[in-house]
């Protein structure tokens, strides 16, 4: 069965920003789980890696990021910055959509193609979701279908016999897995096309 990468990604962006409005009157500038940024800040940096995404499938760079400028309103309530996650998901569904299967463009993880992206903006979104849901006591982790494809695509090292959303939350840090500690340093994911 093929997978509908652009699917996975505007189903990721509903998902998580479905969980993320229920805590759309907190206080969003705590620190994430783990992190120096606040709940706002890994919020804009998902919607920030989301268009990023988009905008290296449609320029095609080889070697360096694009120069696309993007700035964020730091006064926009919470429920404005979801819809900006949703737009930006939206935005990278339609370039893997309209990328052509021989795209490549740069990722310092691994230059990658339309899959690739879909796969990295799907990690940005569970994984940071994750993080803020954490941060603010929501009870939420990603669903395991949008986890799977995500690491077979990027974490072709990863260890198995755990359910995909565990290994996804180990592979980048998150959690620990039974004898598996919980990686400090994991190091980034292999966008490499395979």
């Amino acid at each position: 069965m093929s997978i509908s990468w652009p699917d996975r990604v505007v189903t990721a962006a509903t998902d998580c920003t479905d969980i993320l409005q229920k805590a759309a009157d907190q206080d969003w500038s705590v620190k994430a789980r783990d992190s120096d940024w606040s709940c706002r800040e890994v919020l804009d940096h998902t919607a920030l890696g989301l268009i990023g995404y988009s905008a290296l499938l449609i320029a095609q760079p080889s070697d360096r990021f694009t120069g696309m400028l993007a700035g964020f309103n730091e006064q926009a309530p919470i429920p404005v910055c979801l819809e900006g996650v949703r737009i930006c998901a939206t935005v990278l569904a339609s370039a893997v959509r309209e990328a052509d299967p021989e795209v490549r463009a740069f990722h310092p993880w691994g230059n990658s193609d339309g899959p690739g992206f879909a796969a990295m903006g799907v990690l940005e979104m569970v994984v940071h979701t994750y993080d803020v849901t954490e941060a603010l006591g929501l009870d939420w982790k990603p669903a395991d279908d949008l986890c799977a494809p995500v690491v077979e695509r990027l974490f072709p090292n990863a260890p198995t016999g755990h359910t995909p959303a565990d290994t996804l939350l180990w592979c980048t840090g998150r959690i620990d897995l039974p004898g598996l500690p919980r990686r400090r340093d994991w190091g980034g994911w292999d966008g490499n096309v395979r």
